[in-house]
């Protein structure tokens, strides 16, 4: 079937071009020895280590980023590519087989779901997206189309969190009675808690500011503040440090237990507004029980610096509280792993005779790739990540909206508390739609 890509795009009233869907394309099928030909979107930060690492043995056929400055560094790494300011423009480009997304959580959805009507693979940073809604709109059309996706969680793929789950399921702490979560995230990383700042300054001439703005209401530009990095802690554009780094430390718990959605999300927080994510919060998930959790099982979230009490991790003498960590309560005793160490199961001396035998690691870009060419499987795609990223924002959810909320997941509606809803799926700007969000 042959389709002219240009009928996909028009260009509105104001000189933009918004996306208009006609027909699908099929999936194309790659041979095993043949290379897959990747477009990255968002160069800059972590979108550079995404596009050197899934790009490892393919090809580079397009980069784009709205900063020129990004943008030439990919070009001159990749100077076979084309390069683009505007990922509309980049989709239009025929011989693209796959696409990552590395941009601010609020374009992930519009870009991914437009490469999935397109018919393209996908490798998305997390959090999948910046709302309840699209979470649930991209693993629907992901797997209706069949495309191979990979939400961008490494720590998925590593040999630390592999092997958590591993001893979760295989009972060694027995049913979970409670999982603890905490990041020390924004402190000294990114601002949260304020207003939106005053002024504005002159666009540089390297930035697009329009273009990255995106869906997002227009703003002013103010230097130092939103790009390229603090741009987390505003609502418009990122998911606070729960999204940031829920998907990364909810996600073992979540794969482990084999939770579903939530029922109820509890908040508690610094004071909150409509501008920034609170400087902290502390937040309970409680879901339905597994046959892996007992009956009365709770999650709970901390962030900006705040942990669990130190008696409840049953840990050795002289621990001390780490910034960032995991932690499972089972009936039999506890398990405990980092980012980049563990896991250990507590209190020593109850499991002194326990060897855990560590699960091989996976490379979790390679594993992308390569199963886009039914060479593997991706062992976090949107039909799993996205559940997962839903449940993670219910947290933004509540703490916007100030209250418990009750989850009807069937409808994706909050039960309890009418005005909550409004978080739930955000307006997009005029002539940034994309059908199906």
């Amino acid at each position: 079937m042959k389709i002219d890509r240009r009928s996909f795009f028009r260009t509105t009233s104001a000189g933009t071009a918004a996306l208009v869907f006609h027909e699908p394309f099929s999936v194309g099928v790659l041979g095993a020895n043949q290379r897959l030909n990747i477009a990255s979107i968002g160069v800059g930060g972590k979108g550079w280590s995404d596009l050197v690492e899934t790009s490892k043995g393919q090809n580079v056929v397009a980069v784009c980023d709205v900063d020129s400055s990004a943008l030439s560094k990919a070009a001159e790494r990749y100077p076979k590519a084309k390069g683009y300011r505007d990922w509309r423009k980049l989709l239009e480009q025929s011989d693209i087989d796959a696409v990552t997304v590395s941009t601010p959580d609020h374009m992930h959805a519009p870009i991914s779901m437009s490469a999935i009507h397109l018919g393209k693979h996908i490798y998305c940073q997390k959090p999948l997206t910046h709302d309840v809604y699209e979470a649930r709109k991209l693993a629907e059309a992901a797997t209706a189309k069949g495309l191979v996706t990979q939400m961008g969680t490494q720590h998925h793929s590593g040999t630390y969190f592999k092997t958590t789950v591993k001893l979760i399921r295989s009972g060694a702490i027995g049913r979970v009675k409670e999982a603890h979560v905490w990041t020390d995230r924004p402190a000294g990383f990114w601002k949260q808690g304020g207003g939106r700042p005053a002024g504005s300054h002159a666009v540089p001439a390297s930035l697009h500011w329009y273009e990255w703005l995106g869906t997002a209401p227009d703003r002013p530009f103010v230097s130092s503040v939103y790009h390229r990095f603090h741009w987390r802690g505003y609502w418009d554009f990122g998911t606070g440090a729960l999204g940031d780094m829920g998907c990364h430390g909810i996600n073992p718990v979540y794969n482990a237990l084999r939770l579903g959605a939530p029922k109820k999300v509890t908040p508690r927080s610094s004071k909150v507004n409509d501008e920034m994510a609170p400087e902290w919060s502390v937040i309970n998930y409680q879901f339905d029980p597994t046959p892996l959790t007992t009956d009365d099982f709770d999650l709970v979230w901390w962030d900006g610096l705040k942990h669990p009490p130190v008696d409840v991790l049953r840990a050795p003498a002289g621990f001390n509280m780490t910034k960032n960590g995991i932690l499972f309560r089972g009936e039999k005793g506890n398990l405990y792993v980092e980012y980049d160490r563990g896991p250990f199961l507590w209190p020593e001396k109850q499991f002194a005779d326990f060897t855990i035998e560590p699960e091989p690691a996976d490379d979790h870009y390679s594993q992308w790739a390569n199963a886009c060419k039914g060479e593997d499987t991706a062992s976090c795609p949107f039909s799993y990540a996205g559940p997962l990223t839903e449940a993670v924002l219910l947290g933004n959810v509540a703490l916007r909206a100030g209250t418990p909320i009750k989850w009807d997941s069937t409808n994706l509606r909050v039960t309890n508390d009418e005005a909550a809803n409004q978080f739930i799926r955000r307006e997009y700007r005029r002539g940034w739609e994309v059908p199906g969000l």
